[in-house]
């Protein structure tokens, strides 16, 4: 007997879609997780740019901290996909 693929149906062999939607819903709630967190020294610079005048080094210190979040946010995803995987294929 051949191992049954992940997102299969084992008696059809059809697209399991009820499975894929629920592997997806954790996944896309921790990718908007990051993208949120990210976005608040974005929206920093954005405001205190308006209002404070800010300087050049303080929008780039900003930008830089957005772009760290979204590296390390984007190795934890990868991260999660891949134990993720791995549960999906003991089971």
């Amino acid at each position: 007997m051949s191992p049954s693929k992940p997102f299969f149906d084992f008696d059809t062999g059809e697209l399991d879609t009820v499975q894929l939607i629920q592997e997806a819903l954790p996944l896309t709630r921790l990718i908007g997780a990051i993208v949120l967190v990210a976005l608040i020294p974005i929206l920093f610079r954005v405001i205190f740019q308006g209002l404070l005048g800010l300087t050049i080094g303080l929008g780039f210190l900003y930008i830089l901290v957005s772009q760290f979040i979204l590296a390390v946010g984007t190795g934890l995803v990868l991260i999660y996909v891949i134990v993720r995987a791995n549960q999906i294929i003991d089971e």
